[in-house]
C-alpha cells in the first residue's frame, strides 16, 4: 500500500517515453536518420490519438516549450556577433519576401475554393513560418550552423521568431477583437531593449558575467547559474509579450561574448537533449490517424505544395543572398517545413473564428506531418542536388 500511494503515474510515463524513443531511435539510427523523427514518432505513438498512453498532454507540452528555449540558446552561444548583423538584409527582405510569396500561393488556391480573405491571410502566415527546432538540429548534426548558409537560414529563422507579435495581433484584428494598446506598446519597447542589449554586445570586446569565475569548480552551482542565465532571458522577453525563445536566444549571444560557452554547455547539454526530445513528442501527439486516413488524399496534396512552394520561394531568396543555386536550393528544403510557432497561430485563428473545425484540424495535422517527414525532404534533395 505505501509504495502504491507514492507511486507517480508521470514516473511511468517518462520512462516509457525513453524505452519507445530508445527503440525507434536505434532504427533510425541504422537507416542514418536523424533522431527527431524518432522522437515525433514516440508522440504519435504514444499520444492521444495512438495508444492513448499518454493522457497528460500539457506537462508534456509545458516541458516541451523548455526544448524550444534551450535550441535557440545553445544556437545563440554559437553565434558570431559581427557576423549575425551583416546578414541583416537576408533576415528583413528575405523574410518578408517570404511571408508575402506564401500569401500569394494560398490566394491562388483560394482563389478556387472560394475562401475569404482573412482565412487566406491566416493560413499564409501559417505556411510562412519554419520550424527553428527542426532546421537548428539539422544544421547542428551536420556542422552546417556556422556555414554562410546556416547563417542565412538562422538570420531568417530569428526574424520569424519576431514576425510571430505582428502575425498574432493581425490574426486579432481579423477575428474582430482589438489588442490592448498597452500590450503593443510593451512589446514595442521589449524589442527595443533587446536592440540595445544585441548592440552593447556587439561594441564590447569581451562582456564578463558577474560570479562566473566562482562557479569554475563547483559544478552543482553552475548548473543553476546556466539555468538562470537562459530562462531568465526567456522570462523577461516573455514578460514583454515576445518570444521566450527568442530571449534565450540573445542569453546566448552574450554568453558567447564572454566567452563562457564551455562552461555552459557543460552545464545544460543533457537538459537540452531531454527537453528536445519532449517538444517533438509535444509535436506528434497532435497528429491524428484517423483524420488523415480519411482526408488522405487532400492532406497529401497540402503538404507536397507546402514543400514545393516553400522550397521554391526560399531557395529564390537564398540564390539572390548567396549566388549559388545548388547550396540555395538545399537551404529551401530546409526552410520548407511549417514551424512550431504556427500552432499558436492555429489556435487563435480558430478561437477568433476565423477558421472552422475542420480547417483546425486539417492545418494541425498538415503542420505536424511536414515537420515528420522535413528530415526525408531535406535529404531528398541532397541526393537529387548530387
Amino acid at each position: 500500500m505505501l509504495l502504491l500511494s507514492v507511486f507517480n503515474p508521470n514516473l511511468l510515463l517518462f520512462v516509457l517515453i525513453g524505452l519507445v524513443v530508445i527503440l525507434l531511435g536505434a532504427l533510425l539510427r541504422h537507416y542514418k536518420q536523424p533522431y527527431v523523427i524518432a522522437y515525433i514518432l514516440a508522440g504519435v505513438l504514444l499520444g492521444k490519438h495512438g495508444f492513448k498512453i499518454i493522457t497528460n498532454t500539457e506537462l508534456i507540452e509545458g516541458l516541451g516549450e523548455f526544448g524550444l528555449i534551450l535550441i535557440l540558446f545553445f544556437i545563440g552561444m554559437e553565434i558570431n556577433i559581427p557576423n549575425f548583423i551583416k546578414k541583416w538584409k537576408v533576415a528583413v527582405f528575405g523574410t518578408i519576401l517570404q511571408v508575402l510569396a506564401s500569401i500569394l500561393v494560398v490566394t491562388v488556391i483560394g482563389y478556387f475554393y472560394g475562401w475569404e480573405v482573412k482565412r487566406i491571410l491566416i493560413l499564409g502566415f501559417v505556411t510562412s513560418l519554419s520550424s527553428s527546432a527542426v532546421i537548428i538540429k539539422i544544421l547542428q548534426d551536420n556542422k552546417e550552423n556556422n556555414s554562410a548558409l546556416g547563417e542565412n537560414i538562422i538570420s531568417i529563422l530569428l526574424m520569424q521568431d519576431i514576425l510571430i507579435v505582428p502575425m498574432l495581433i493581425a490574426t486579432q484584428y481579423l477575428g474582430g477583437g482589438k489588442p490592448d494598446t498597452s500590450e503593443i506598446m510593451l512589446q514595442i519597447i521589449g524589442g527595443i531593449l533587446l536592440i540595445v542589449c544585441m548592440v552593447y554586445v556587439l561594441k564590447k570586446p569581451e562582456i564578463k558575467i558577474p560570479f562566473t569565475k566562482s562557479f569554475e569548480k563547483d559544478h552543482e552551482l553552475q548548473v543553476f547559474f546556466a539555468f538562470i542565465i537562459c530562462f531568465g532571458f526567456a522570462v523577461v522577453t516573455a514578460l514583454f509579450g515576445l518570444s521566450a525563445a527568442l530571449g534565450a536566444f540573445v542569453a546566448g549571444m552574450v554568453v558567447n561574448s564572454a566567452k563562457s560557452t564551455a562552461l555552459f554547455h557543460d552545464s545544460l547539454n543533457s537538459f537540452r537533449i531531454v527537453f528536445v526530445a519532449l517538444f517533438f513528442v509535444s509535436i506528434g501527439m497532435l497528429i491524428d490517424i484517423k483524420f488523415i486516413l480519411i482526408h488522405w488524399k487532400i492532406i497529401s496534396l497540402l503538404v507536397l505544395a507546402v514543400y514545393i512552394s516553400n522550397t521554391l520561394i526560399n531557395a529564390i531568396i537564398l540564390q539572390y543572398f548567396g549566388r549559388n543555386w545548388k547550396r540555395s536550393l538545399y537551404g529551401g528544403a530546409m526552410l520548407a517545413q511549417i514551424g512550431e510557432l504556427s500552432f499558436v497561430l492555429i489556435s487563435s485563428a480558430f478561437f477568433s473564428n476565423i477558421i472552422n473545425n475542420f480547417t483546425y484540424q486539417l492545418a494541425i495535422v498538415t503542420t505536424a506531418l511536414t515537420l515528420l517527414f522535413s528530415p526525408f525532404w531535406i535529404g531528398l534533395t541532397q541526393k537529387i542536388l548530387k
